[in-house]
């Protein structure tokens, strides 16, 4: 694969994320820009660094190092696995199981992915849910939080 073959494949993603995202309306407006103004955003950058792949690319990609297909292949199932918990599990415990996942993915030692991530899911929890008002899902954990 070289450069340009990646740079249309990121127009294509571009252009998905725009059909998708265009209909993103909020049931009801706390801000004048909306849900849908995310998604088109990254959207409009992706495009961008596509399109400077395609005019400027042309050189060939290297190969990935041995193993690396694998790993990528599971961080796409996290992700998706992630998302499908998100809202069953809530954000700490979704979130705890990710980062564990993902650090070990990258080799992490146990004890420092598992207290990395419950720290980080705790704090980004309590951050965004009682100091900045975004609402987080708290899942099995509803009681107690």
């Amino acid at each position: 694969m070289n450069d340009r073959i990646l740079g249309i494949a990121a127009l294509v993603f571009a252009a998905l994320m725009t059909w998708f995202g265009w209909d993103i309306e909020a049931p009801f407006s706390y801000e004048p820009v909306g849900p849908r103004a995310f998604p088109l955003l990254v959207a409009f950058i992706i495009a961008l660094c596509g399109v400077w792949m395609v005019v400027k690319g042309g050189n060939q990609a290297e190969a990935n190092p041995a193993g690396a297909n694998s790993r990528i292949t599971l961080m796409v199932a996290y992700c998706a696995a992630y998302a499908y918990f998100f809202q069953l599990l809530g954000f700490i415990v979704a979130t705890t199981c990710m980062t564990v996942l993902v650090g070990r993915l990258f080799s992490g030692s146990w004890l420092k992915v598992i207290s990395g991530g419950l720290i980080m899911s705790g704090l980004f929890f309590f951050l965004f849910d009682r100091g900045l008002d975004v609402v987080l899902p708290t899942g099995i954990l509803g009681g107690l939080l």
